[in-house]
């Protein structure tokens, strides 16, 4: 079927979605006719000078037009990796002892609550002195490009509902993450390709699975591709398997036809659900991926220097260094936002580290310091972060004081968030923690700040971004949010 529809696309007119439509969907295919003629109206509006140029906003002129987000699952200790705090050192081996009226709790069970001391070495960097722990040395060489914000706060220190938090605003599923709304608000850079890609780590999903990065209550076209940039088949059912020698051009159309009968069918009882555009629309993208996607996993041309900037030199570091690397790659074909995970689901092998700060922290951030800082200094050097954003964030941060010997537990009082690239003020830093980097002490920063700031360099309005749901103009803001002025340029 992919193949038939990848050549009626190549050798067919501009209209051949309004044909595929059409005569899949019966009357849903008129629906999503007018929808998509008013698309064309809006984009031949802009292409006359009938809208002032936005550089692609839909509200204001936008500085970034893609975004890629670098996910760091498990909740990543703060204290030992871009929050130096001297008072640590003061005050370790000693009982935790905020002050009168303060109330100490832990998630999982810390008892004693000893203050711990970062087992790593400390080094400012760059010419805005950053702090920045051994443990990410090549991250540290970026730091002058980088904006730091030291007081993020999360309303929960569970992982599931912080990473929904942390992607959709809300603590709990059902929401649109974020990827989700820039695909529903601005649509896509290149029809070719989604406009909105997942590249989960090699060893499985995060917490939440894929209600991490789902569409929610919007239409369910929005939600993320996943893409499995390490597998031999990074993209299933793409593509027929070789094995399957029945398919033949006869087979599909008469596939084709079935499918249109079904699809009507499906309609007359379904009306106005979207997932069955979403289908249409993902046989139709799957055809042009056919033709466009194939050659961004062929990293085979790239020099030996870029594959050594990545990692992929390395054992240790060349899974989450591919990702990166296809990363840019997917950035190069037009996908507008693209999401990269490290850490799966669970308490072994991410940044989840509850029994040794010192052999897990060590091991998750030597997998991915080296690919962060290569798709960094690469984005750079080929010009594309003069309007791409880059975020490197985590659900929330880990505790002053140990868990066990030497692990830390859960804390959303505070943890670190840094941006870079398209419209970021690089060498400095917003917020300032607690002298245990336990809570948020100065200018506390918010998922909904976050957002509302990748949404204000996109060219959008956080307030004003909104879809009708339950009764309810909802946003991925919810009712809250400013934009984090301190660090734009």
């Amino acid at each position: 079927m992919f193949e038939q529809l990848s050549k009626s696309l190549t050798n067919s007119n501009p209209h051949t979605r309004r044909q595929f439509l059409g005569s899949l969907g019966g009357g849903f295919g008129a629906l999503a006719l007018s929808h998509l003629m008013l698309q064309d109206e809006l984009r031949a509006q802009a292409a006359l000078g009938g809208k002032p140029d936005l550089n692609g906003g839909l509200h204001h002129r936008a500085k970034a037009k893609r975004v890629i987000q670098l996910f760091m699952n498990g909740g990543v200790s703060q204290t030992d990796t871009f929050d130096y705090k001297p008072g640590l050192i003061k005050y370790s081996g000693q009982k935790f002892d905020p002050g009168p009226g303060l109330k100490v709790e832990s998630v999982t069970g810390s008892p004693g609550f000893i203050v711990m001391k970062s087992p790593y070495s400390w080094k400012q960097h760059g010419q805005c002195g950053r702090w920045v722990s051994e443990v990410l040395p090549q991250i540290a060489t970026c730091v002058d490009d980088l904006a730091f914000l030291l007081a993020m706060t999360s309303k929960t220190n569970v992982h599931g509902p912080a990473v929904y938090q942390q992607n959709s605003g809300f603590t709990l599923p059902g929401f649109p993450c974020m990827g989700a709304w820039l695909s529903y608000g601005l649509g896509k850079l290149n029809e070719n390709v989604p406009a909105f890609v997942v590249l989960p780590d090699s060893r499985g999903l995060p917490y939440n699975g894929q209600g991490s990065f789902s569409s929610g209550f919007l239409p369910a076209a929005h939600q993320g591709t996943l893409v499995k940039a390490t597998a031999p088949i990074p993209i299933n059912d793409l593509f027929a398997p070789k094995s399957a020698t029945y398919i033949t051009k006869e087979s599909e159309d008469e596939g084709l036809a079935l499918l249109g009968e079904i699809n009507r069918e499906h309609l007359s009882h379904w009306q106005g659900d979207s997932r069955l555009e979403a289908r249409i629309a993902s046989y139709e993208l799957a055809a042009k991926m056919q033709l466009s996607i194939p050659g961004v996993f062929d990293i085979s041309k790239e020099s030996d220097a870029t594959r050594k900037l990545y990692g992929l030199d390395e054992k240790d570091t060349e899974d989450f260094g591919r990702s990166c690397l296809i990363a840019r790659r997917m950035l190069e074909q037009g996908v507008r936002f693209v999401q990269v995970w490290s850490g799966t689901n669970g308490a072994s092998g991410n940044w989840d580290n509850h029994s040794n700060i010192v052999s897990e922290l060590g091991f998750i951030a030597k997998r991915t310091d080296t690919g962060v800082a290569g798709l960094f200094k690469d984005l750079k050097a080929r010009g594309l972060l003069e309007d791409t954003l880059v975020i490197w964030t985590t659900e929330f941060g880990r505790m002053p004081f140990s868990q066990g010997s030497s692990g830390r537990d859960h804390n959303g009082g505070t943890f670190v968030t840094w941006l870079g690239g398209a419209g970021i003020k690089g060498g400095v830093s917003h917020g300032q923690s607690d002298e245990w980097a336990w809570k948020a002490a100065e200018n506390a920063t918010t998922s909904y700040d976050l957002h509302a700031t990748i949404l204000h360099l996109m060219g959008i309005d956080h307030q004003k971004l909104t879809f009708r749901h339950n009764g309810i103009d909802r946003r991925l803001t919810d009712v809250h949010g400013h934009v984090i002025r301190e660090i734009l340029a």
